[in-house]
């Protein structure tokens, strides 16, 4: 399971030319599984993901979550964050979890997130849907989560 936080000025997902989120300061969040995953990683993922010190304080450190700097979230599933590219010039997604599971386990984080912060502050996109995603990183930061930690 990975999570990739992107820490935005702004940031939206478009369906089919209508917006389906829209943030200003905050998070996109990129959510892939992968068949291996547990599902109870979601609750530890999604906590970190909330509270992860990574938007500036008053001494320009990293030192406030989103959550400090009341900042919207956007979680975008996105299965090629499963590909593994070590052999071949083409992604093998094998390792990707099947739809019917991976969709639980998106709804699970997504969940798992509003339960750590405010619900109203957590958007989403469409799962397995085409989505257009734009944002403006700012830093830029972006870290990655995996569940294969043995504490994310």
């Amino acid at each position: 399971m990975r999570a990739v936080l992107q820490r935005v000025n702004s940031a939206y997902v478009r369906i089919d030319g209508k917006i389906q989120a829209e943030i200003g300061k905050g998070l996109l969040i990129l959510f892939g599984v992968e068949k291996t995953d547990a599902e109870e990683k979601c609750a530890e993922l999604a906590y970190k993901s909330m509270n992860l010190r990574i938007f500036e304080d008053d001494n320009g450190r990293m030192g406030k979550s989103v959550k400090d700097v009341e900042g919207g979230v956007i979680v975008v599933s996105q299965f090629t964050l499963a590909g593994n590219c070590k052999k071949g010039l083409r992604p093998d997604f094998t390792t990707a979890m099947e739809p019917v599971t991976a969709n639980q386990y998106y709804e699970k984080f997504v969940s798992e997130c509003r339960l750590n912060y405010l619900p109203e502050r957590v958007q989403t996109g469409i799962f397995a849907a085409d989505m257009k995603v734009g944002l403006e990183n700012d830093g830029p930061v972006t870290i990655i989560l995996e569940s294969k930690q043995e504490h994310i």
